[in-house]
């Protein structure tokens, strides 16, 4: 061979020992997507994979998602290195981590402030921090812009307007708030579409660098020039990112087909040593700049700087065999140095954030109550807004809680939060609109009331405006400026009328004492023909009708008339020496025949029958039950006495149930 091709030969074998163990590992895997046409390569893709005696193996590093963006809601974990080739694992997208810088207090700011803020933020391309800012200001934003509307409706309902035509227009605060607001949605919406995009570019142009490599690894000459294996090596680290379940399988089969290209060719190591001296000199610069680390006081950027250390080392070549292990021990040390500090920072803040969810729990269970608040008082609900308004200023005075919990605390305290305001948004308007509806059957009962006040039915119409007066007691209240006038608009029609009543009823009773001494006299007049005898029927109707004709007695004389009328009837009756039954049935008739006379006589009679109808009813459902119990009696002397006792109960009602059916065919007959 010639000088040149000998160094070339030489540079080809510098780059055999890229090839990893984590890379044998999974290459069993992805024979399907290695072959192509042809059948698995041992070299390529089996965990066998032949290697020269020349092969130097760094340890594997095993790299855990410390650099990597942590999704909301986990923990940071501390990386874990173990092997050089555990950097080739890592997903090469590591985003920036959510090193998060302490926020101001923005409970403390005041609209214009926030505007201002969200403005500012609207100029920054950091997204993690901007969502951070954006979780901490809207918010407080919406809540201010939520209390400036209530208060601007009760200074309008209290001024008299209504809260169905209330029209809440915001100010120019809100307009530039919310245009910003937008501007950084639609920002970071097109940020993180052109990312995956550039991810799925990036794994079509690594895929193709892999088929080139393949081809020279594959081809049948043998090629002494390391010039296309350094173009393919430049072009790989010069592009970016890619969807991270295709990393780690691009890296296996890249430095599998490295491993091969070397191995098959049998390149000259000469110079691999001298390019694992340059390697060499890197590494320590790299170590250096990892020991350095250690002195910044802000963690948060020291672990930025080693994420970026972490790539370019994985990045450079082998170095020497003898000092390959020291060295990566150095590298891994100073690594474990600023993730062991990282990791008492979080411990501490963790401990922290810990104390904020417990003291915010306990205002979450104190507002649970608020949620099932209800009240017809408005006063009540106003007492209830200051109490839940105080145990908001807690909840603000308080700081973060673990990621992991913020969404589900906040979502507890801020759910009941808008919950109790719903209820109460939703009282005012529901009271309104019952109370216009309560008006409107009030000024309506009202106006019947006044026009039964000049009515002279006196029993009648007292019954109706005792229904109205029900009727208004079930009807809920009215809007507060109307009830007084409302109120005293019914009762002077009610007390209209019913004066006018006692008026009437105080002249009338003078003349139902002389009512009852006509009476009296008819009574008479019927036992002492029942005891001459001789007498007859028409003789007896012609006195019942004497007697009905008769107006209205004295209140407390009414069931003694009625029941010395009773008495004289069925005398008389019992002296015409009719049949038994043809004497009851007089005496039922003339009974209601009474009924059927005077004021209300067909609203008497149907009372009659509807109670005759309900006796008839309970006695055969009794007689029902009855007999159906008589069939549950064993044959003892106890259950014999038992039904003794039912069998006279059932003929007793049975003899009723005629007795009353007699009467109602007497009713009906009228």
């Amino acid at each position: 061979m010639q000088q040149g091709d000998q160094e070339e030969n030489k540079n080809l074998a510098e780059e055999k020992n890229e090839t990893t163990n984590e890379a044998q590992e999974v290459a069993s895997s992805e024979q399907v997507s290695e072959k192509g046409e042809d059948s698995p390569s041992k070299d390529e893709v089996t965990p066998q994979a032949e290697v020269t005696e020349e092969k130097e193996v760094e340890p594997v590093v095993e790299v855990t998602s410390e650099a990597s963006e942590n999704k909301e809601g986990d923990e940071p974990k501390e990386k874990k290195l173990e092997t050089e080739d555990d950097l080739h694992s890592e997903d090469e997208d590591e985003d920036e981590e959510d090193h998060e810088e302490e926020l101001p207090d923005y409970s403390e700011y005041s609209r214009e402030q926030l505007v201002e803020a969200i403005e500012e933020l609207a100029q920054q391309t950091t997204f993690k921090r901007t969502d951070r800012v954006l979780a901490e200001i809207v918010p407080l934003f919406e809540e201010m812009e939520q209390g400036m509307r209530t208060e601007a409706l009760e200074k309008y309902t209290a001024d008299g307007g209504e809260e169905d035509s209330f029209e809440f227009r915001h100010d120019e605060l809100f307009n530039r708030f919310d245009a910003s607001h937008r501007l950084i949605r639609d920002r970071k919406h097109s940020f993180y579409k052109e990312k995956e995009e550039a991810k799925t570019r990036n794994l079509a142009k690594k895929e193709e660098l892999l088929s080139q490599l393949r081809e020279l690894v594959d081809g049948e000459e043998a090629t002494t020039s390391i010039k296309p294996i350094k173009d393919i090596q430049e072009a790989w680290k010069q592009i970016g990112p890619v969807p991270p379940q295709h990393n780690k399988t691009l890296w296996a089969n890249y430095n599998a087909l490295l491993d091969r290209f070397f191995n098959n060719r049998h390149i000259l190591f000469e110079l691999k040593e001298l390019d694992r001296k340059k390697n060499l000199e890197a590494k320590k610069e790299l170590c250096e700049k990892a020991e350095a680390l250690d002195k910044l006081d802000n963690i948060k950027d020291a672990v930025i700087q080693l994420n970026e250390l972490h790539e370019e080392y994985k990045h450079v070549g082998p170095v020497p065999k003898e000092v390959q292990e020291e060295l990566w021990q150095r590298f891994k040390t100073a690594s474990d140095n600023i993730y062991r500090k990282r990791k008492d920072y979080l411990e501490d803040l963790k401990g922290e954030l810990k104390e904020n969810l417990v003291k915010k729990e306990a205002l979450v269970q104190e507002l649970l109550p608020f949620t099932d608040f209800k009240s017809d008082r408005i006063n009540a609900w106003n007492a209830k807004t200051k109490e839940i308004l105080a145990i908001q200023k807690k909840w603000d005075a308080i700081g973060g809680v673990p990621r992991e919990k913020a969404k589900e605390i906040n979502k507890g305290f801020w759910g009941s939060f808008k919950q109790f305001f719903a209820h109460k948004n939703e009282f005012f308007k529901t009271l309104e609109g019952q109370r216009k509806e309560n008006l409107e059957k009030k000024v309506k009962l009202a106006e019947e009331a006044e026009e039964l006040s000049k009515s002279e039915e006196w029993d009648k119409t007292s019954e109706q405006l005792k229904k109205l007066q029900r009727q208004w007691k079930e009807i809920g209240p009215v809007p507060e400026k109307k009830r007084n006038e409302i109120y005293e608009r019914f009762k002077a029609a009610c007390d209209a009328f019913f004066n006018n009543r006692r008026s009437h009823q105080n002249k009338a009773e003078a003349g139902y004492v002389n009512n009852q001494k006509a009476k009296e006299a008819i009574i008479n007049t019927i036992s002492d023909k029942a005891k001459e005898g001789g007498g007859s029927e028409a003789e007896l109707m012609e006195l019942v009708e004497q007697f009905n004709s008769i107006g209205f007695v004295p209140r407390n004389a009414i069931k003694t008339i009625e029941s010395q009328f009773s008495e004289a009837l069925e005398a008389y009756a019992g002296s015409l020496n009719l049949e038994e039954n043809e004497t009851e049935s007089l005496v039922i008739r003339a009974e209601m025949t009474g009924l059927q006379s005077g004021p209300g006589g067909n609203r008497r009679l149907n009372k009659k029958e509807g109670a005759l109808r309900r006796q008839i009813s309970e006695l055969e459902d009794n007689i029902a039950l009855w007999r159906n119990n008589l069939t549950f009696f064993a044959n003892s002397k106890t259950a014999d006495k038992l039904k003794g006792e039912f069998d006279q109960k059932i003929d007793k009602a049975v003899e009723e149930v005629k007795e009353l059916k007699k009467q109602l065919r007497i009713l009906r007959s009228l």
